[in-house]
């Protein structure tokens, strides 16, 4: 079968059109004919940094989630791995308590949404922040593919107001439009006064954080007395200190959220996949569908991603004109 593969850590230009085997499901595994592979920011940090959750070795077939045909039955399923690897291709064995099928309904891109995105944005609030009803949230890169999303799932689950943080004016907007009660500049010099200035003067209750650097130091000064802050990315490789002093007078509490166990468990990331596409197809859910590239521009789509001009949910077409482009 056709596949990309990353053949070394690199640049988007090491993302080449391969011929490889194709996979063999094993006995918890399902084999998908892939129409669209889904692509996340954490493709783009494997490409540069490998792939050490497990280990593997170059070349990878990368990609976590594809929306395809179920080979055995013909079912049009949405399916997962929680190792990264093997989504970018024709066919693809996932694990068969990561595949579902796909509500009527409910689009390519919004099934592979519900995956990876949407599984960390649920755990995010409600496993990492431990969200109440009630609260008040602040989400950062609120337009994008998981930030659009956990906007919405945090007042689905009862936040009683979302303020949204973006870059641009046109993002922003695009929140406001999914939900979000206001939103404002994603910029490190304002953004505890902007945050608090929509918040009737307070800080917010949780604030999901992805960013890390001059943003994270900005946003614990953007959490009130006994807030929380969730942090599950740092796309701008900064790294930060804590201030043990401000942690403790505003009570704040900080933690780290993995998804992948949380994915892993069935009564846990399956329950959430199966709700977030019934929410999707009864239409309480609204997923941002972005442009999709062709899978032979897979470096121009994660080039895209990782240079912030995508909003929403970013996908691989995957059929023989794809492969040619």
């Amino acid at each position: 079968m056709r596949a990309i593969q990353c053949v070394a850590l690199g640049g988007p230009e090491v993302l080449q059109v391969r011929e490889v085997p194709r996979p063999v499901a094993g006995p918890e595994e399902t084999l998908i004919e892939v129409a669209r592979a889904g692509i996340n920011f954490s493709d783009v940090g494997r490409r540069g940094n490998g792939w050490n959750h497990p280990k593997r070795e170059l070349p990878v077939i990368p990609g976590f989630e594809v929306v395809g045909t179920r080979v055995s039955d013909g079912a049009r399923v949405v399916g997962m791995t929680t190792e990264g690897a093997g989504g970018y291709a024709e066919y693809a064995a996932m694990p068969s308590n990561l595949v579902l099928e796909v509500p009527d309904g409910v689009t390519d891109t919004a099934a592979l949404a519900s995956m990876v995105q949407a599984t960390t944005a649920w755990g995010a609030l409600l496993e990492g922040g431990r969200m109440r009803e009630g609260d008040t949230v602040a989400v950062m890169a609120a337009a994008g593919g998981l930030g659009s999303l956990a906007l919405q799932l945090a007042r689905l689950h009862g936040a009683s107001r979302v303020i949204a943080i973006a870059s641009t004016e046109e993002k922003r907007q695009l929140a406001l439009e999914l939900g979000a009660d206001a939103a404002v500049a994603a910029d490190a010099a304002t953004l505890a006064d902007s945050i608090k200035a929509v918040n009737g003067g307070k800080g917010v209750d949780l604030f999901l954080e992805s960013t890390g650097g001059a943003i994270t130091d900005a946003a614990f000064h953007a959490i009130g007395y006994n807030g929380r802050m969730v942090t599950f990315g740092q796309s701008s490789g900064a790294r930060n200190s804590v201030e043990l002093d401000l942690l403790m007078d505003e009570s704040i509490g900080v933690s780290g959220y993995w998804v992948t166990p949380f994915q892993r468990d069935e009564a846990g990331g399956r329950e959430a996949i199966a709700t977030v596409l019934e929410w999707i197809a009864a239409g309480k859910l609204r997923v941002l569908e972005n442009a999709s590239f062709p899978i032979a521009k897979a470096g121009e789509a994660q080039a895209a991603i990782e240079a912030r001009a995508t909003s929403g949910k970013v996908t691989l077409t995957v059929d023989d004109s794809s492969w040619e482009a």
